[in-house]
Parts: structure tokens; C-alpha cells; sequence
């Protein structure tokens, strides 16, 4: 073990030598291996970025709940090749399901919400936002919508008895706030929508853009019932929203909600679903897909720039082992065994690729730094990026090497010693 441990310590005494004695071509060496790690692992990074950053958005979603709606989340042909007419036809889901659901009850329900959009204009004063997102909403569904500890910024959400009677009443955005509103109290003032007046009486907090869909920044709720009896059942994207009670099995509460939607829609036993029950694992499903593509790609773009760099340092010590010839060959006079040649150079191309795979980490962090200070989306280098760039760059070093050591290591010593002279 310590014979291992010195031929390992005086083979990086002398590749270190030669690096240094050797600044240019070192220099270009490291330029290109570093390139090529650039290349790969920023790749990574900006993939593994964004992922962290939908998955984010997913998980926020909530595990367990599940979403009755009309189109499945998995697309209109759907796994099984479903014709996306059939889609189509199918009726919308209602608030008046969702009244009929809350009449029957959902045992493994912790509680459940209906909820549909339309685009509207917003006016206030000389001020007005086109194509607004408003939303009607039951009660229930603050509990959904509500993040972090519950907290609007402003005011409050709407209580049960207003949503049951369709109170003019409205909460809003901090987009939309600021759009109508500017730096003045948003609470206690009314907006024009649909030809009628809404008290603001809510303010959500600043939320942020979400990667997956619109944000609560940009969206106006008001009591489902109200908006229902403004525009009838003409609202778009709209779901009833179910919560499992804890310690439920999902897939058993989903049956229960299909069970409990098949009854009210008097679907035949042998008759299809004629909704779709959707949940965040669909969206996950598809992500896996996506990224592992995404990733391969990259690999294989990036690998070319590696390759490069491979052979970059593959030449370089093919010319270092045609100039060291002379050296090699009294070495090998001197008693130096064949393993230790082969090590000597196995171990200075290594180094060589191991300090350009640094390098181009550096460049890597360096660019993240710049993109996040002046982008809204959070990227970040990973321990494992960093250990994968440190890897490949070893690897593709000592690759490179195996040829030019092998061929210095059978040498043969007069020859070498005779090759300068």
C-alpha cells in the first residue's frame, strides 16, 4: 500500500512539474476541457433549475387533492386514445354538481370547493385592466387558495353567509391591486366589472409567477353563486375541488368521488365517466418524461463539447510524450518499472482534465450568479453538478491519457535515449 501511495505522490510531483513548466499548452488544455464542462453541466444546471422550480409549482397544488373537471390534465387523447370529440361533448362541470355533492356528502372529503373563470374588464376611476381573469369561487375554497399561514395582505376573505347570497364582494390580486389602485388602500373601494360594482374587500398577497399557470397576482375572486347568475354556466376551466381527510388513501378517495359523480350525472353502469378526475401525480408523471428527455439531450449535446476537449488533451500528451522521449528512456535506464511511466502520464492528463473541469464550474456558477441577479427565475448549482463536472472531467482525462501513457510506458529505453540525439 505505501509502494502504491509514492508512486501515486512522485507521478503527481512530476505531471505537476510539467504543467507548470508548460504554461501555454497547459493553458489551452484547460480551456478546452473547461469548455466542454461548461457546456454540459450548465445544462444541468439550468434543467435541474427548472425542474426544482415546476415541481415547486406542482407540489403547491397539494398531493391530496383531486380536481373534477371536464378535460383530463394528461391531454385530449388521453393514454387510452380517447377522441378528443368525446371530450368536447361532455357536459361542464356546475355549481349545481357541486350543490348536489354537498348534499349527498363525500365521506373521505375534509372539504370540497367549485370554482370557474371568465375574462372580464376592471375599471376604476380612469384606470382599467382588459381581459381580467375573474374567478368565482364557493367559500370552501379559501382554504385551497390561501397559502402559507392564511394571511391576505389586506382585508379579509369572504364569509360563508356573503358567498351563499352572492354578495357583490370581491378579493383581488396584488397586480390587479396595484393596476387599479396604484399606492392607494384598495379596502373599501369598488371596481366595475360586468356592469355592476364589487367592494374590494380582500388583497392577496404577493405571490409571484407561477412556471405552471397564472398567479393569484394577476386573478379577481368572487362568490361562485353571483357569477354564475351573471353569466349562467357559460364559465370556462371550471372543477370542483375535493381535499382527502388524512390517513385516506387517494386512490380510494378518488373512487369515492367518482362513485359519488357517476350517481349524479345517472350514468349507467356500463356507461363511460363523462369527466375527468385529475390530481398533481398526472403532472408528475409527465414531468419525469419531460426531464429525462431534456436530459439526455443535454448529455448528448454537451458530450460533443467534452469530446472535444478529450481530444484536445489526448494530443497534448501524445506531444509531451514525443518531447519527455529522451527523459523516458533514462528513467527507464535508471530501474523506472513500466507501471510508473504509465501512471506518470495517466496522472498529469487527469490533472490536466480534473483543473479545466474546475475551471469550467467556475465559469458555470459565475453565469448563474449573473442570470439570477437579473432574472425573476431562481437557478441554482447543485452539489451534484458540481461532483458530476469534477467526475466527468476525470474521467474524459484519464480516457484521453490511456493511449499516450501506453504508448511511453513500451518504450523501449535506447531507442528512447538515442530519439533526441
Amino acid at each position: 500500500m505505501w509502494k502504491i501511495f509514492t508512486l501515486i505522490s512522485e507521478s503527481y510531483r512530476f505531471a505537476w512539474n510539467v504543467l507548470l513548466n508548460n504554461r501555454l499548452r497547459t493553458s489551452l488544455s484547460l480551456l478546452g476541457i473547461a469548455i466542454g464542462i461548461f457546456a454540459i453541466i450548465s445544462v444541468y444546471a439550468i434543467v435541474d433549475s427548472l425542474e426544482r422550480n415546476i415541481r415547486a409549482s406542482v407540489d403547491s397544488i397539494g398531493s391530496d387533492v383531486v380536481f373534477v373537471q371536464k378535460w383530463p390534465w394528461g391531454g385530449a387523447d388521453g393514454n387510452d386514445g380517447y377522441p378528443w370529440w368525446k371530450y368536447y361533448q361532455r357536459p361542464d362541470v356546475s355549481l349545481k354538481d357541486y350543490r348536489k355533492l354537498v348534499n349527498r356528502g363525500v365521506a373521505g372529503a375534509q372539504f370540497m370547493s367549485f370554482g370557474g373563470g371568465v375574462r372580464e374588464t376592471l375599471k376604476y376611476g380612469n384606470s382599467n385592466i382588459e381581459n381580467a381573469n375573474v374567478e368565482g369561487v364557493t367559500f370552501e375554497a379559501g382554504l385551497i387558495f390561501q397559502k402559507g399561514d392564511g394571511q391576505m395582505e389586506a382585508g379579509r376573505y369572504f364569509s360563508e353567509k356573503e358567498n351563499r347570497l352572492g354578495r357583490p364582494v370581491c378579493i383581488i390580486g396584488s397586480d390587479i391591486c396595484s393596476g387599479l389602485f396604484g399606492n392607494k388602500d384598495a379596502i373599501g373601494r369598488s371596481i366595475t366589472a360586468f356592469g355592476r360594482q364589487f367592494n374590494v374587500i380582500g388583497v392577496w398577497p404577493k405571490q409571484g409567477n407561477s412556471i405552471i399557470g397564472e398567479s393569484d397576482d394577476s386573478k379577481v375572486y368572487i362568490p361562485a353563486s353571483l357569477l354564475v347568475s351573471i353569466r349562467g354556466d357559460r364559465l370556462t376551466q371550471t372543477a370542483i375541488h375535493f381535499k382527502a381527510k388524512k390517513h385516506i388513501p387517494l386512490d380510494i378517495f378518488k373512487d369515492e368521488v367518482r362513485a359519488n359523480m357517476r350517481a349524479i350525472r345517472r350514468l349507467s353502469p356500463r356507461a363511460e365517466d363523462d369527466f375527468s378526475i385529475n390530481e398533481s401525480s398526472i403532472i408528475s408523471g409527465g414531468l419525469d418524461k419531460m426531464f429525462s428527455a431534456i436530459g439526455i439531450a443535454g448529455t448528448i449535446i454537451g458530450g460533443f463539447s467534452i469530446l472535444v476537449g478529450g481530444f484536445g488533451i489526448a494530443n497534448i500528451m501524445f506531444v509531451s510524450v514525443r518531447e519527455r522521449t529522451g527523459q523516458i528512456g533514462i528513467q527507464k535506464a535508471l530501474g523506472a518499472r513500466n507501471s510508473f511511466i504509465l501512471l506518470q502520464f495517466l496522472v498529469e492528463s487527469t490533472m490536466l482534465s480534473i483543473l479545466g473541469g474546475i475551471l469550467g464550474i467556475l465559469f458555470v456558477s459565475i453565469l448563474i450568479s449573473i442570470a439570477s441577479f437579473y432574472s425573476e427565475f431562481e437557478l441554482a448549482m447543485s452539489l451534484e453538478n458540481v461532483f458530476t463536472g469534477i467526475g466527468l472531467s476525470a474521467l474524459i482525462g484519464l480516457i484521453s491519457g490511456v493511449a499516450p501513457a501506453s504508448m511511453a510506458a513500451n518504450l523501449d529505453p535506447v531507442d528512447a535515449i538515442r530519439f533526441n540525439q
